[in-house]
């Protein structure tokens, strides 16, 4: 079973916590890892720069489109960045836990 990592960008890190809460718990990841940044981009003809928190959501091939599917569900953003990461390369042992606990 192949790892993908699932990446979003949220507005908060309340409204980012609630969600990697009951994505853990429902086992669709087996961890949320949790960064805040800064972030330029351009969002209705104007250059924004805002601090953001980044969300690498870590699960299986078979979980990603149940995860995909809540995270636009429940995304606060009208346009939420969801993005997919194909891991090439994982040690075994992380491997054997990330899958454990998505089961």
């Amino acid at each position: 079973m192949n790892p993908v990592i699932i990446v979003s960008t949220y507005p908060n890190k309340k409204s980012l916590n609630t969600i990697a809460i009951q994505i853990v718990k429902n086992k669709l990841a087996a961890c949320v890892n949790i960064s805040k940044i800064s972030s330029i981009y351009t969002w209705k003809g104007k250059i924004e720069n805002t601090s953001e928190y980044l969300a690498f959501f870590k699960t299986t091939q078979k979980n990603k489109k149940k995860l995909k599917e809540k995270i636009q569900a429940t995304h606060p953003y009208d346009v939420p960045e969801i993005a997919e990461i194909n891991v090439i390369s994982i040690n075994k042992s992380y491997l054997k836990w990330l899958i454990e606990s998505t089961l």
